[in-house]
């Protein structure tokens, strides 16, 4: 078809429009006052679930129990508990049991501290958390990541092998500050700010630290005495090429290593003792101590010179076990259809870890290989954490001897096995295909842990995650939309083949808030839309030319001053502007619209159909254009 042919189509479409659009009227929002909107705010910030909601209208009584309920989710599903499912925990509980125990002495070895903290750590925060947690699956205890961080961040200031009671004492600290952090964050409501640690950056992180723990293995795999006390790959490869010389007799029990943690520990155990391989170049836990956890709250550094890294160190390895314990338990419960709630698992993992500093243990959170296990062995409540914590008692009461002649290198591979799960290749392709922002995200977290250390990975990934969203907000989408024949609907004309331009109109669509970051951004995007509009209409030699700038603001949810003014300003530049405005948008408006020339009704229309009807049968009565 001929241009003038085309033109002459759309214009019949545009009177058409004109002719069969009904325009209403934009009423004002209802009037609230300043106390009232910043009631609203807070509830949505910090009680998105409503969780009063449930003593609404409740006697006194009924609110002491619901209130009891609510704090210690044990009396909700305790009074409910039956034999059936006490038959289900005990099997489930008895499963992670043998899994806990030979992953908590590793873990602990991981942390560079005496096995016996990771049993220890096996014992008392599932029992904390059995009554405090709302997961029916999370299996707790020490798990790799957070072990191998505080064992790294403190390893740089105090040696482990040269001061082990100091090292000690500022992992129990480490541990106090983790749980004050996360309990607090649960108290104070503010659970939305782990939410900066995205899929991908989790993703990066996980994969990047499976590698460097697997690596740190080959201390114990191949008996190097002198290992490196750094993090990057660089360092670990260079201790493990330069001192291969230092290697014992190479270990003939590794293939133990491919069974069941427990069957590995109790036949390598049974191997050594047998032959006496611990005269031979096999490197053994030695003599643990019998007996349940000492307490150690007279060992916690609560001032002085070290208080700055035990702080670090405890923020550190909260933030990662809280991370990694609240994802866990959500996506049980979403394979169960039951809800977690964020706050109280704060609260619960943070108060065991409290707990758990001062009785003789370090960092524990909900364990992903252990939660797996639990809830593919039938787990039904978190009796299971009560049966796993028995078993180890009884270990830590009467067993401990039989783990003497328990070989490191068993202890070494286990960690190995476990963290190679961590490594989700499946994932990091579908956030290849999804967004390649996110897998460059990802690739950072996942090389900063390689090549610099695990924290410092950690936060260049968070860093580059918060600078995307402050690129999503200094920077809206803003596209320019056209009318899909036979309707109102108004889309992008990029996206939708079908839409066309209305003639005499540029039609744009603002899809974030206007605020100080990007009203400038805005204001220069548009008179860029106008000019290119206009060039485009000088090519084509079309006499209609630009007469309206209509901008849908349904996407816009908020404004502030800097907004307003962004407004005003365009108001100043052009005849005449046309918007859709609505709630918070709306009112601010209103509010510094003293000359009523921003909310004229017609200047606000209440869909963008409306708006172009409205305009067009305007055309015969305007000659010059207003924009």
């Amino acid at each position: 078809m001929e241009p003038n042919g085309n033109t002459t189509s759309h214009s019949h479409h545009a009177v058409e429009i004109a002719m069969e659009t009904e325009v209403h009227r934009v009423a004002p929002p209802p009037h609230r006052s300043t106390l009232q909107k910043l009631k609203t705010r807070l509830k949505e910030t910090f009680f998105p679930d409503d969780p009063l909601r449930q003593f609404q209208g409740q006697p006194w009584k009924i609110k002491l129990i619901l209130g009891a309920q609510y704090i210690f989710p044990i009396f909700e599903w305790g009074p409910k508990y039956s034999l059936k499912l006490l038959k289900s925990d005990i099997v489930s509980g008895l499963t992670i049991a043998s899994l806990a125990i030979p992953q908590g002495i590793s873990y602990a070895k991981l942390a560079n501290l005496p096995p016996i903290v990771g049993l220890y750590s096996s014992f008392v925060p599932p029992l904390i958390y059995a009554v405090l947690g709302s997961s029916r699956d999370l299996a707790v205890g020490p798990v790799s990541i957070a072990s191998l961080i505080m064992g790294s961040m403190l390893r740089q200031e105090v040696s482990p092998v040269n001061d082990p009671i100091l090292f000690l004492q500022l992992a129990f600290s480490s541990t106090f500050f983790a749980g004050l952090f996360q309990s607090s964050l649960g108290f104070l409501r503010l659970g939305f700010i782990i939410d900066f640690l995205s899929k991908a950056t989790l993703i990066g992180f996980m994969a990047g630290a499976a590698i460097i723990v697997s690596l740190q293995q080959l201390k114990s795999l191949l008996g190097i005495t002198n290992f490196t006390k750094k993090m990057g790959i660089i360092p670990v490869l260079s201790s493990v090429f330069h001192r291969t010389h230092e290697s014992m007799r190479k270990p003939k029990l590794f293939w133990v290593s491919a069974g069941a943690p427990l069957l590995s520990v109790i036949l390598s155990t049974l191997l050594v003792f047998a032959f006496k391989a611990q005269n031979h170049g096999i490197s053994v836990i030695g003599k643990l101590p019998e007996g349940l956890n000492p307490p150690s709250w007279n060992m916690l550094h609560l001032h002085g010179s070290y208080l700055g890294l035990v702080m670090k160190t405890g923020l550190v390895t909260g933030i990662i076990s809280l991370t990694e314990g609240i994802a866990v338990g959500r996506t049980f419960a979403a394979l169960k259809n039951y809800q977690v709630d964020g706050n109280k698992e704060m609260i619960a993992i943070g108060v065991m870890n409290i707990v758990g500093s001062s009785t003789s243990c370090y960092v524990t959170t909900g364990a992903f290989s252990r939660s797996a296990v639990n809830h593919n062995a039938g787990s039904k409540t978190a009796v299971s954490n009560i049966i796993m914590a028995v078993t180890v008692m009884v270990t830590l009461l009467f067993l401990m001897p039989l783990f003497q002649y328990t070989p490191n290198v068993v202890l070494g591979a286990i960690i190995v096995t476990a963290v190679v799960g961590l490594i989700d290749i499946p994932a990091a392709c579908q956030i290849w295909k999804i967004d390649k922002f996110d897998f460059v995200v990802m690739i950072c977290a996942f090389l900063g842990v390689l090549f610099i250390s695990v924290q410092e990975g950690l936060a260049i990934a968070v860093a580059i995650s918060i600078f995307k969203v402050l690129l999503q907000i200094t920077r809206p989408k803003t596209v320019m939309l056209g009318n899909i024949p036979g309707t109102d609907i108004y889309r992008d004309l990029h996206h939708y083949k079908e839409a066309i331009s209305v003639p005499g109109c540029l039609i744009l669509s603002i899809e974030a808030p206007i605020n100080f970051a990007n009203s400038t951004y805005l204001k220069e995007r548009i008179t860029r839309w106008i000019e290119d509009y206009e060039t485009d209409d000088e090519k084509a030699k079309k006499k209609s030319g630009l007469k309206f700038v209509i901008l849908d603001l349904s996407g816009v949810s908020a404004i502030d001053t800097n907004g307003v003014s962004f407004f005003k300003d365009l108001r100043m530049s052009m005849e005449k502007k046309n918007l859709e405005a609505i709630g918070e948008v709306m009112e601010k408006l209103q509010r510094a619209d003293d000359s009523k020339e921003l909310t004229r009704p017609d200047s606000l229309f209440l869909t963008v159909g409306e708006a172009v009807a409205s305009l067009l049968s305007t055309i015969k009565t305007h000659s010059s254009n207003y924009v």
